[in-house]
């Protein structure tokens, strides 16, 4: 547990041994990549920051991606999302015109959905690593060991809203108890899928219904 910060608040609603058994096992295998000179992507520092800017007591949502983008600059620790500086990557494109169409909210000038984790939106990967230039190359790492359970220990707190895009996303359909919890499904935001029941989705508009039906404040989507 030396080279990764995890978020201590965490800890104990995921099970403090189950914590330190898998950041160890992880830390093992992620060493022995970095001693074969792997560029790894997010940077270390951010591979929890989806679990830092939201506390598992007061998240709202959870948009499950699945790995973090694989180019230079691009990963920032949160699912579709990407840094400021960075172009908007045609997913993320996607769902910005489907956030346009349903809630007529215009098309942000870039991708950094920080400003959503605030609003305790949990922007989780299923997958929370990659290499650079090798989409979905930690999929065998371990980490749906780790995500796996987040997603669990959520459903079992419960008033959680799912929001599960695509096959993979929707593998986890299993782990979510659905009375207790709102499950929204769609294909992916991807262009090989979006057209395909994404666009016309309108979950934006329904997460912020079910949130004021609960009692809770709603979403504010638009980015500064």
């Amino acid at each position: 547990m030396n080279i990764f910060n995890f978020p201590e608040a965490w800890l104990e609603p995921l099970g403090k041994g189950f914590c330190v058994d898998f950041l160890d096992e992880i830390e093992s295998k992620f060493l022995k990549l970095k001693a074969e000179n792997k560029t790894i992507f997010p940077p270390t520092s951010m591979i929890f920051r989806a679990l830092e800017l939201v506390d598992f007591y007061e998240a709202k949502v959870l948009i499950l991606g699945q790995d973090p983008y694989h180019d230079l600059g691009q990963a920032n620790g949160l699912s579709f999302s990407i840094n400021k500086e960075i172009m908007i990557p045609p997913s993320l494109r996607n769902i910005f015109l489907e956030l346009k169409d349903d809630l007529n909210i215009p098309i942000p000038q870039h991708g950094d959905l920080t400003f959503w984790a605030q609003q305790k939106i949990l922007l989780l990967n299923s997958v929370l690593t990659v290499e650079h230039g090798k989409p979905n190359s930690h999929k065998e790492l371990g980490w749906d060991k780790l995500t796996d359970q987040i997603i669990s220990q959520l459903s079992k707190r419960g008033n959680m809203i799912f929001v599960l895009w695509g096959k993979i996303a929707q593998s986890k359909l299993q782990l979510i108890n659905k009375k207790t919890n709102k499950v929204l499904s769609a294909p992916h935001p991807s262009p090989l899928s979006a057209y395909r029941g994404f666009f016309g989705c309108r979950h934006f508009s329904k997460i912020n219904k079910i949130l004021i039906e609960s009692g809770s404040s709603k979403i504010n989507w638009k980015l500064d």
